[in-house]
């Protein structure tokens, strides 16, 4: 199997893949096309059916198994597949486990990493409540370590969530360390370990890894911080300040309204975790992004990034 990341413009496909979207468009010259993304456990790849209404385009849905044919393509720097022929596969002629991204991380060696950051809590009623969800509670910690961190952008693989979270209780740790005067090491790594414990029911397993109603209704903010709230509220004289600003953490961790944070930072915490959240977010991005690219040097346009993006890992 040849997978989406070693894909190069020019290359013929014929291969299996999962279809995670199939949406109709329409050119400027009014000509009707598809949109797909295809994915395996590499990552995604845009396509486009210019005929859809020729023969060799079959009957397949959203998280079908298709057969696709097709070339392989450049279009504002990003690869897509334009494909000829596609088909409906049968049961059998593929195996699940090629199609579900997965971190390339140990997961075990992850776990223990988040195990040691719970342990390096020392205030009792924080460490109560992270050993209450993070140890004690196993159905809620194997959901936790098997979700992803996002529907696509940054961490959208099985054990995303847990290598994100991972990612941003270090970058917290070590703010806290550099900062003893402003920062509360305890506060910070704790609300690093929680701030997105609501993706856990935001976002649905794999391979479908798309919104839930909850997802759609509340978003993962407000879920998470309901769920750190109610876990808190089970301690026994669990600090009601301490409770708020641990809450207020989660609720600012996005930084600004406009980026759906309903509250913006008022304590230095709040603060330190929004921007370590943002930068473990963007360096993925930049891993991700450049894990695809073909040559070194400029990649082309970024809408995320709104910039022209240049791969600096150049020889010499």
């Amino acid at each position: 199997m040849k997978y989406i990341r070693d894909l190069k413009e020019g290359d013929r496909v014929s291969e299996i893949y999962l279809c995670k979207t199939r949406n109709p468009a329409v050119t400027k010259n009014g000509k009707p096309y598809e949109t797909l993304i295809l994915q395996d456990k590499t990552g995604q790849i845009d396509a486009k059916v210019w005929e859809p209404h020729s023969e060799g385009i079959g009957e397949f849905q959203p998280l079908d198994y298709v057969d696709i044919f097709g070339e392989v393509t450049s279009f504002n720097g990003a690869l897509q597949i334009s494909v000829k022929r596609a088909r409906t596969c049968r049961e059998g002629e593929y195996n699940p486990s090629d199609y579900v991204p997965v971190s390339p991380r140990d997961a075990g060696e992850m776990k223990k990493e988040l195990l040691s950051l719970v342990d390096s809590v020392k205030n009792k009623y924080l460490h109560q409540l992270l050993r209450a969800l993070f140890v004690e509670d196993e159905a809620f910690l194997s959901l936790f370590c098997r979700s992803s961190a996002a529907k696509s952008v940054h961490h959208g693989f099985v054990g995303g969530l847990l290598e994100h979270t991972l990612g941003v209780g270090h970058l917290c740790a070590h703010l806290a360390e550099t900062y003893p005067d402003v920062l509360n090491h305890d506060l910070l790594v704790s609300a690093a370990l929680l701030h997105d414990i609501g993706k856990t029911r935001e976002l649905s397993a794999f391979p479908e890894n798309d919104y839930t109603d909850a997802g759609q209704f509340l978003g993962h903010i407000y879920i998470g911080a309901r769920m750190t709230e109610e876990a808190a509220k089970k301690i026994n004289d669990f600090p009601p300040l301490l409770r708020d600003e641990l809450v207020h953490c989660i609720l600012a961790h996005h930084g600004k309204l406009e980026y759906g944070s309903p509250k913006k930072p008022a304590i230095p915490e709040a603060l330190a975790l929004n921007y370590a959240d943002e930068i473990d977010a963007k360096m993925e991005t930049f891993k991700e992004l450049f894990a695809h690219s073909q040559t070194p040097g400029w990649q082309g346009f970024n809408r995320l990034f709104d910039s022209h993006i240049f791969d600096t890992r150049v020889e010499g």
